[in-house]
């Protein structure tokens, strides 16, 4: 049995290693993790000579879809958003922050593991709420951290306690879904340790590439909304870089310090707004052993395309120091997609040596390329675990478009619907109350069997590309092109094709994903980019819906949305985008 849909879119006009978890500030009791490598049963298996294994007959061949270990422990956190001002390229500015810091501290966890983690939102005049990138939340569809669909915003002095378990492995991160605000900084890493495709010596940690501007996201929703997206003035290495100021270069590089001979574990995120990058390492080739939180077939390659909310974990081997000690890491922004006033400038270090500090501008040279806005090549992205999608026709009956609210904002639709949801009025406090009667502009597409297979088929016929996001799922990418979608003349491939959970829409072109109903819940489908998600490009599968309440926290839902709503009502607090 399946269910299909399609959506038609149309656009107008870190130094190296691992930072210990409590050297970053926390409210609340003291340390935040006592153990924060892997555990001491797994140390003798998962080694630099055999990474495919695990503990507890475990390795890179188990499927993660269907089990994981139980491994007993809990990992919890303490997370404190604040507002402060840093000036991560040498120029000052508010940012929101999680714990002080840009990017926010490093969850970490075992395979396994289950993962608590305690928010408290110290802004003063912000709600706020946390959304786990690319975890699965297997039954744990209110912990998904969705303002207005999985939960009422997080009011200013509250505290959430978000509790998951980690039955995927790999590199993600975490980020506010609320209005813009993770651009704003409210963002962070997510390691869940497990086995690899390919050997490496040192696992470097996660590395955040970053779009930035001098003036605050929201200070440039109305010129996003008017005109377009507005031109970046930088982008960050894992929050930092220089900047070409009147008064000269300000800021500082990002630096990495490696050892001659070993190998090391990148974990690339692109947390950006509006970029897509081109990753390289000069004279370096990377090996690139994951997708999202999907291992995959190891391929080598001289750069990365990575769009908005991707994640691809790489290998660098340190052997060019035949050539020297100093090169360039570049994060390249592709003007194919978007603007940005530092293109040739975002920057860091790669230094063979014991320390960064002696490190030195490099006088490398970086690969050539072409600039454009595309995935890694869908052939070379093999899981390691395969997985078959069921065969089927499909009919599509989905279309979205943009267009001009009356107060001359662009705005994405669906169907000719912009999604908005109510912060005050999510989703599954709807379905606590038993209202099945949603808004139009809730953009919701049910699908209440189980176990089901459910085809989406997005295209766009203009040639502005878009980072697909599915909550709740990763999903198997069965077919792509460019041109017109025709059912009768697509080929797809239903077995062990790519699998991931934000792939790449390309200009003048479609994608079709397919996901199994095996996961109750609400779970948003969204554009990546800030600021089409603000103007409401997204919608929403309601999965199961007998299934759905039994999973919920009913008392957490409903104690924190009578919260939210007497401090909006206090505060005359007027929902300006999507909701989402």
């Amino acid at each position: 049995m399946f269910s299909i849909q399609r959506l038609l879119v149309a656009c107008l006009a870190f130094t190296a290693g691992v930072a210990p978890v409590n050297a970053f500030p926390a409210f609340g009791p003291g340390a935040l993790s006592s153990t924060l490598g892997t555990r001491a049963t797994c140390s003798g298996s998962n080694t630099a000579d055999d990474r495919s294994s695990w503990c507890d007959g475990f390795d890179i061949n188990t499927n993660y879809h269907d089990e994981a270990p139980d491994t007993g422990v809990t990992r919890e956190y303490w997370l404190e958003l604040v507002n402060t001002t840093l000036a991560p390229d040498g120029v000052e500015r508010i940012v929101l922050t999680v714990n002080g810091t840009l990017p926010g501290p490093t969850i970490f966890a075992d395979w396994g593991d289950t993962v608590v983690v305690h928010v408290k939102n110290g802004f003063t005049d912000n709600g706020t709420s946390i959304h786990w990138h690319g975890i699965r939340q297997n039954y744990t569809n209110d912990q998904d951290g969705v303002a207005s669909v999985t939960q009422c915003p997080t009011a200013p002095g509250e505290t959430v306690t978000y509790t998951w378990r980690a039955v995927q492995y790999g590199s993600t991160w975490y980020h506010s879904h609320f209005s813009l605000q993770a651009w704003e900084g409210v963002f962070g890493g997510v390691i869940i340790n497990g086995p690899a495709s390919s050997n490496y010596d040192h696992d470097a940690g996660v590395l955040f590439l970053t779009d930035w501007s001098h003036e605050t996201v929201d200070a440039l929703w109305e010129t996003a909304q008017t005109s377009g997206a507005p031109v970046m003035e930088n982008a960050l290495i894992n929050g930092t870089n220089v900047y070409e100021s009147d008064d000269g270069e300000v800021g500082s590089r990002f630096s990495m310090a490696v050892t001659a001979g070993d190998s090391y574990r990148l974990r690339l995120v692109n947390s950006a707004i509006d970029t897509h990058f081109k990753f390289m390492v000069d004279n370096h080739t990377l090996t690139v052993i994951g997708n999202d939180l999907v291992p995959i077939e190891p391929y080598n390659t001289t750069m990365v395309n990575i769009f908005i909310g991707q994640r691809y974990d790489v290998i660098l081997t340190a052997n060019q120091e035949d050539i020297g000690t100093d090169f360039w890491m570049r994060a390249i922004p592709q003007d194919a997609c978007s603007d940005n006033d530092s293109t040739d400038n975002i920057k860091g270090i790669l230094h063979y040596g014991t320390s960064t500090a002696d490190a030195t501008d490099p006088t490398t040279t970086g690969y050539s390329y072409t600039d454009e806005c595309v995935d890694e090549p869908y052939e070379s992205l093999v899981p390691i675990v395969s997985a078959t999608a069921s065969s089927s026709t499909y009919d599509p009956d989905e279309t979205a478009s943009v267009t001009i609210n009356s107060e001359n904002h662009f705005r994405w639709t669906l169907n000719s619907y912009s999604f908005f949801s109510e912060w005050e009025d999510p989703t599954l406090l709807q379905i606590y109350n038993n209202d099945t009667v949603y808004n139009a502009t809730q953009n919701v597409i049910e699908v209440p069997d189980a176990n089901v297979w459910v085809y989406l088929v997005i295209e766009t016929s203009i040639g502005v590309p878009h980072p697909i996001h599915l909550h709740g799922h990763d999903f198997l990418l069965i077919g792509y092109g460019t041109g017109t979608y025709d059912p009768d003349n697509t080929t797809v491939q239903l077995s062990n094709p790519p699998r991931r959970d934000t792939a790449t829409l390309p200009g003048t072109g479609y994608i079709i994903m397919a996901f199994e109903t095996d996961n109750p819940g609400a779970w948003l489908t969204h554009c990546h980019i800030g600021w089409h998600t603000s103007e409401g490009f997204a919608l929403q599968f309601i999965e199961r819906y007998d299934e759905i309440l039994a999973t919920v926290d009913t008392d957490a839902l409903t104690d924190s949305c009578t919260v939210w709503t007497a401090y909006a009502e206090e505060n005359d607090i007027e929902e300006e985008d999507s909701g989402v």
